[in-house]
């Protein structure tokens, strides 16, 4: 049964850096792109970030490029989410998600693509 499992939320102060880790298990993980995506208060869900299966190509919704990098590494079937100069607009429940892909998938920031689901992290960012 595939499992993702997120970790290193919490509070932070604007500016801050925080990392986000998802671990996958249950899953080929390098089969799989990873998507982070995040739920602020009174608010829809929006996609964040995607990572190819093979960590070669990335998306960042406009709102964070330049402050957040997606990564991943494979043999630990981990996906990251770094965040730098964080904003009290970027609080929220982060999200990671994964989709099964061929290698030459164009990435996507469709949230319906996604199969599996982390419970979520809280991130609280005070002014």
């Amino acid at each position: 049964q595939a499992q993702l499992v997120e970790s290193g939320g919490g509070w932070a102060q604007a500016g801050d850096p925080l990392r986000l880790s998802c671990a996958g298990s249950g899953l080929t993980f390098m089969y799989y792109n990873m998507g982070w995506l995040r739920q602020a208060p009174r608010k829809e869900r929006e996609f964040v970030a995607e990572i190819s299966r093979n960590g070669k190509t990335s998306d960042h919704v406009d709102s964070v490029k330049g402050r957040f990098t997606i990564s991943r590494d494979n043999d630990k079937k981990t996906a990251y989410l770094q965040m730098t100069s964080l904003d009290p607009e970027d609080t929220a429940v982060y999200y990671c998600a994964a989709r099964r892909t061929i290698l030459t998938a164009p990435l996507t920031r469709r949230q319906g693509a996604y199969e599996y689901w982390g419970q979520g992290t809280q991130v609280t960012v005070s002014a």
